[in-house]
């Protein structure tokens, strides 16, 4: 609020001039992270998605703190409600795709407030077809009936290949008040940034601990069953073997 009161900027605008100014006195943040005795840091970013998609200085930030031995992972979390939308979700998509090539760590995408997925209506599709994200071309089915979605239909699937042939963006689901959802995506960026191998490198890595994927499957069924309205295993079944 200071900076844009000084220079007349709007938010946008503050926080990037804020973001410059860090990147240039990066040896401040340094000294205060030195002060501090602590194992694990979370360091919690604003929402403007410019900082992350082609805004420069907190992808140089980032490389400091790895310069500096900090093993870091990404999380970027994005609201479930935007599943109601077919338009809405495919734009989810490619901006965590997005962020992913520009800032180039570890990455977890998590769909928060999974509780509150069906608030804007009931999903067109299971759960598992927004975490996995592999199969964006089926989302396009339910654009015919947008006039919106209909005019630019050649650019929109144009971006679903994209997002498709990279192959990198899914989601975790997370409730924050729910504490197995909590340890799940706690556990996932542990995977992420490596503290979940630290002091395992003598045995090698329980794969019980570190990979759980065979259970996706249960897992997505059990919260679509606590928070949708469809049938979930019928669906995520289904799904997966038509895949």
């Amino acid at each position: 609020e200071d900076v844009m009161a000084e220079f007349q900027l709007g938010p946008n605008g503050g926080l990037m001039y804020c973001m410059e100014y860090l990147e240039k006195n990066i040896d401040w943040l340094f000294a205060q992270l030195d002060n501090l005795d602590e194992d694990y840091l979370l360091f919690d970013f604003p929402g403007q998605v410019e900082l992350y998609t082609h805004h420069e200085s907190v992808c140089n930030i980032v490389r400091q703190l790895e310069k500096k031995g900090y093993r870091l992972a990404c999380v970027n979390l994005i609201d479930s409600h935007y599943c109601s939308s077919a338009v809405n979700f495919i734009s989810a998509a490619g901006l965590s795709l997005s962020i992913m090539l520009q800032i180039e760590l570890p990455h977890v995408n998590v769909l928060s407030k999974i509780d509150l997925v069906e608030s804007m209506g009931k999903l067109d599709f299971s759960l598992q077809t927004y975490t996995d994200a592999r199969n964006l071309t089926i989302l396009l089915q339910g654009l015919e009936s947008n006039r919106f979605a209909q005019r630019y239909k050649k650019m929109t699937e144009a971006f679903v290949d994209v997002v498709e042939g990279f192959g990198l963006v899914s989601f975790l689901p997370l409730n924050i008040q729910e504490k197995e959802s909590v340890w799940t995506v706690v556990k996932a960026i542990d995977r992420a940034n490596g503290h979940a191998y630290a002091g395992m490198a003598s045995k090698g890595p329980d794969l019980n601990v570190v990979n759980d994927s065979d259970f996706d499957y249960y897992r997505v069924a059990a919260v679509q069953e606590k928070y949708m309205s469809s049938d979930p295993v019928k669906d995520v079944l289904d799904e997966h073997l038509h895949m």
